[in-house]
């Protein structure tokens, strides 16, 4: 066999090998890509700059004071600690009241409690979305579609977010230890009851 010959067999062989070997072609869609280590880090650094913790995760005191219980971190208004009627503001110049744990506010809304923002199946986030995470913020409206999101929960700048960041924040919420937690619906005005 001449040179040429040889060196034409052996491409033809290793064409043939590299063939039997690679991966076979995709027919059917691929599959959603797990979110990577940049996004969730991504997602923790926007929950710390926009203060995520300070409303839904419940404070206790600590030896400096009130402080953030991050063994209940972001998991929203503790179902245990009911609540009692919220004092009337009158006609004073407070405009809203807040609960030691930071997690209820009362105002002329009604009552609204912060909600458990951990993967939880059952009280959390743990059969949402992305894209209902996004609707959420975007629309400002529970799920994208129901109830209106309460104060304080400052929704108008929230819609500004990229949905890059809003799925970089669902990606990294999604990484937390999922507790379980029902928190109380929100309560409407007075005049509206």
């Amino acid at each position: 066999m001449t040179r040429t010959g040889r060196r034409t067999l052996l491409a033809a062989s290793a064409a043939a090998i590299v063939s039997a070997t690679a991966a076979p072609v995709m027919t059917a869609a691929p599959k959603a890509v797990a979110p990577g280590a940049r996004s969730i880090e991504r997602g923790a650094y926007l929950v710390r700059i926009m203060g995520c913790n300070h409303c839904h995760t419940p404070y206790k005191m600590g030896l400096n004071g009130p402080e953030p219980d991050m063994s209940r971190r972001l998991s929203g208004h503790p179902a245990a600690l009911v609540m009692p009627k919220a004092p009337a503001l009158g006609d004073s110049p407070w405009a809203w009241i807040a609960a030691g744990t930071n997690t209820a506010f009362a105002g002329p809304w009604g009552v609204s409690f912060t909600a458990n923002l951990t993967p939880d199946p059952e009280t959390g986030l743990g059969k949402w979305t992305a894209e209902t995470f996004i609707a959420t913020m975007k629309t400002g409206r529970h799920e994208g579609k129901g109830r209106p999101v309460l104060p304080p929960m400052p929704v108008e700048n929230l819609a500004n977010l990229s949905d890059a960041d809003i799925r970089d924040l669902f990606a990294y919420l999604q990484t937390l230890p999922p507790v379980r937690n029902r928190v109380p619906a929100p309560v409407d005005p007075p005049e509206a009851q």
